[in-house]
């Protein structure tokens, strides 16, 4: 995912304690964060970067009754209208037959559409290059984005409050 052109103050952190602290502190001062980056997970970010809910989950529902609708046409159509077989003395329409393959293209038909979404609506492209503001953010640091253009606070306040709140190193950085 590419970044807007403009200037960038990135500060790292050694701790994701440090790092939630900072965050608190830069969005009290009203300063609007780009990103953040860290190697894993960090619980409590969400809510302050106010990041919503993943609607993903209903995407799924939808792929999955699409599965199941499809499972369903294809087996009523082939049983009783294409090729009807009594088999085993069963009727034309054997409803426990078809669980199997109706359960199958389900969740075969929700986990590939809920993929897909999620490439098309990330921007995940093979041929795309993410921008990645400092290579450590994928090893040992945590990694805090402001992008300066969009603040009313000078560069050197941002850079203070950001090494007031344990930023073990600040770049500025230009895309």
């Amino acid at each position: 995912m590419s970044c807007p052109k403009g200037e960038y103050c990135v500060a790292l952190f050694e701790r994701d304690e440090i790092l939630l602290k900072a965050l608190q502190e830069v969005k009290k001062e009203g300063i609007r964060i780009h990103d953040v980056f860290s190697p894993y997970p960090v619980h409590g970010i969400d809510e302050l970067l106010d990041i919503k809910r993943s609607r993903l989950p209903v995407v799924a529902f939808l792929f999955g009754i699409l599965g199941l609708a499809l499972a369903l046409f294809m087996q009523i159509g082939m049983m009783t209208f294409d090729w009807p077989m009594i088999i085993g003395g069963k009727d034309f329409l054997p409803w426990p037959a078809f669980i199997p393959v109706s359960f199958e293209l389900t969740v075969l038909l929700s986990a590939m559409g809920m993929v897909s979404v999620f490439f098309i609506i990330s921007d995940l492209k093979p041929w795309a290059r993410p921008t990645l503001f400092d290579k450590r953010s994928t090893d040992d640091k945590h990694v805090l984005v402001i992008q300066l253009s969009e603040q009313k606070h000078s560069r050197e306040d941002i850079q203070g409050l950001l090494k007031n709140n344990g930023a073990e190193e600040i770049n500025h950085q230009i895309l």
